[in-house]
């Protein structure tokens, strides 16, 4: 599994012109499963993400994880984040899961995050066009890989 992690003041997903999911201070949460990605791969990231310190203290400093803000979340699936641009000038998304194993672990992910934060994470829609609106305060913006545990 790969996410990207957005630190925001403010984030939206945006479907048929339907607002689906909106937060004020916390994480936009961008995920890409492969064929290869298990339970091991959710609970290490779901643990990663809710302790992850990137929120400032008092003194300004990124000390502070979404646990200790009591910050929001929104999950969007992405595939493409397991793009590969090696040969030509389109990427190829044949690493990334196809929708009947990715979207069992799409959901686990969702609910295992839900239970180590205690609380809702908000979705996008899997499979959907979305428009997602974001404000990255910071900005900080995290890469991590489940494969390679950075």
């Amino acid at each position: 599994m790969r996410v990207v992690i957005q630190r925001v003041s403010k984030a939206s997903v945006v479907i048929d012109n339907a607002n689906v999911a909106s937060i004020k201070k916390g994480l936009l949460i961008l995920l890409g499963i492969v064929d290869e990605d298990t339970r091991e791969d959710i609970d290490w990231l779901c643990n990663k993400i809710a302790n992850l310190r990137i929120f400032p203290d008092d003194s300004n400093i990124m000390n502070r994880s979404l646990i200790d803000i009591d910050g929001e979340v929104i999950v969007v699936s992405q595939f493409t984040l397991h793009a590969s641009t090696k040969k030509g000038n389109r990427p190829s998304y044949i690493k990334a899961a196809k929708p009947d194993v990715a979207i069992p672990l799409y959901e686990n992910f969702v609910e295992c995050l839900r239970n180590n934060l205690g609380k809702n994470v908000q979705t996008g829609e899997f499979g959907a066009d979305m428009k997602v609106h974001l404000i990255n305060d910071g900005p900080v913006t995290i890469i991590i890989d489940s494969k390679n545990r950075e």
